[in-house]
């Protein structure tokens, strides 16, 4: 109990110094704006109403450097290649939901803004992914991003869930996912933990990955399960 009560106080203060901290650039603005004697009133109103875009840009890109840095520096983070039972709410599973809600709320304030940009992959390299040039990111469905590793040129399609975690029988399983060099993973995906996509592989939309398992490089595969498309295909 002393150790859920800690966990719960701790995110609280962290994210709520994070939310304020990334929040303090636009607030300061408009304090500042209320105090402009500009003539007449319906131009300062017009720019107020023009800052809340750039404002909540700058928000969501503050959110997301903020939140990543915290939870590196309190170490909050997946472990790899472990099983964590849930009824024992040991030290390990706590900074676990610690680094996920971070990364939710990132998600939540951010994702639909930042999606697909540079810098949504920015924000899974600060979060721990090892992201190569050129990554393309659809979707904010990824999770556990320490425990990514992509290669030059993987495109993520849009709502592809991804995940270095999976909870069975009551207990938590990690493992890392890789992708490799030019892969593609389609639209609406699931991928599996331990799951190693091949260089230049090509994962179809709406497939299902099962977990451990590995797709040849320069493949075509589709399903659910995911099978082989493109064997006894002759070559152009």
């Amino acid at each position: 109990m002393v150790r859920v009560t800690w966990t719960v106080l701790t995110l609280f203060g962290v994210e709520s110094a994070v939310l304020a901290l990334a929040v303090l650039p636009a607030v300061l603005f408009w304090e500042w704006h209320f105090h402009w004697r500009i003539a007449p009133a319906w131009l300062r109103v017009l720019v107020l109403a023009a800052s809340f875009v750039p404002a909540y840009l700058l928000f969501a890109t503050a959110l997301m450097v903020l939140s990543a840095a915290a939870a590196r520096l309190l170490g909050w983070r997946t472990p790899a290649a472990a099983e964590l039972r849930i009824t024992d709410l040991d030290w390990a599973l706590l900074r676990w939901v610690r680094y996920l809600v971070c990364t939710h709320l990132v998600r939540v304030f951010a994702g639909g803004l930042l999606r697909a940009s540079p810098l949504w992959t920015l924000c899974l390299r600060l979060n721990g992914a090892r992201i190569g040039r050129g990554v393309w990111v659809n979707s904010t469905a990824l999770m556990d991003h320490n425990l990514l590793d992509f290669g030059d040129g993987v495109v993520i399609g849009s709502d592809v869930h991804l995940s270095g975690h999976t909870v069975e029988g009551g207990v938590v399983r990690t493992a890392p996912v890789r992708v490799g060099t030019g892969a593609t993973i389609g639209v609406g995906s699931v991928v599996g933990i331990g799951v190693e996509i091949g260089a230049g592989t090509q994962v179809g939309a709406l497939s299902y990955v099962p977990k451990h398992t590995h797709l040849e490089p320069g493949g075509i595969y589709g399903g659910v399960p995911v099978r082989r498309l493109d064997e006894g295909v002759p070559g152009p």
